[in-house]
């Protein structure tokens, strides 16, 4: 893990009210450098990570974890899982792209995985 993961991974995400710009650019890149590397950035709109478990049982835990984690922090992505593999994709609908929020919740979810 990133060390400055650690950072994002202490804040809380903050409901989004809109009227903001997308995260693009230089500023997508610092914040994708602070996650760990098996994040990806798709076409500046969304954060993609794919996960890998040794069996259902194990990926279900995973979206669980996650689900739970969304919950408390009020940010909700998208979740994709089958036997063994769990993907998941955030972004901020209410602005169409990336916020903060996304690598937020990225850093979070990447002390569970």
């Amino acid at each position: 893990m990133n060390n400055e993961n650690c950072d994002l991974a202490a804040r809380k995400c903050v409901p989004c009210q809109g009227g903001v710009a997308p995260i693009r650019g230089q500023r997508l890149a610092e914040l994708l450098a602070k996650l760990d590397g098996d994040w990806q950035a798709v076409a500046e709109h969304h954060l993609l990570r794919t996960f890998t478990f040794r069996d259902f049982a194990g990926a279900l835990a995973f979206v669980n974890r996650v689900g739970e984690l969304a919950e408390r922090e009020g940010h909700h992505p998208w979740i994709h899982f089958t036997w063994g593999k769990v993907t998941v994709e955030l972004w901020t609908h209410k602005i169409g792209g990336l916020s903060e929020n996304d690598f937020i919740l990225a850093a979070k979810i990447d002390r569970m995985g």
